[in-house]
């Protein structure tokens, strides 16, 4: 009897210790889905979805409508580690690395063929509403051609 009962305040002791450790861990205050503030008309459209993804980490689904209708999705996985995570879906980009810079802020380098293709500064509102991103766009040489913006607010 002793020995069940011990058995048990250990099963419980072990349970109670995980949970406080997933209490513990904070959210990451990305997850959720993410509209791009735009002027095009419909059927334009731009959806980022982040979803919680192995531990720690984040799935990122992109689901665009271009002003002709195209549909597009990609998605691509990162544990905010700086590593080349492939990138299925979208034809301009292989892999993605994303790199956390610090509470609100992200860099995600895009290549093709393993030369640079885009680096996004990812930047989360202090209120958590809206996203701003600043896209630096690189030709074969490695020299930036363009500079752009964009801003995502919170949906879900």
């Amino acid at each position: 009897m002793r020995t069940r009962v011990h058995r048990t305040l250990v099963v419980f002791a072990a349970l109670a210790a995980s949970l406080t450790l997933v209490l513990a861990q904070p959210a990451n205050p990305r997850i959720g889905k993410w509209k791009l503030k735009q002027d095009a008309p419909p059927p334009a459209l731009n959806i980022m979805t982040y979803e919680p993804w192995g531990n720690g980490g984040m799935k990122v689904t992109v689901e665009s409508t271009n002003r002709e209708g195209r549909k597009a999705t990609w998605t691509y996985n990162t544990m905010f580690d700086g590593k080349d995570m492939p990138v299925s879906g979208d034809t301009r980009t292989e892999t993605t690395a994303v790199k956390k810079v610090d509470d609100r802020t992200t860099e995600i380098t895009n290549k093709r063929g393993g030369k640079v293709a885009q680096v996004i500064t990812n930047v989360l509102s202090a209120d958590g509403k809206r996203i701003d991103n600043t896209y630096k766009n690189y030709n074969e040489s490695g020299e930036v051609t363009s500079t752009t913006t964009a801003v995502y607010e919170r949906i879900q």
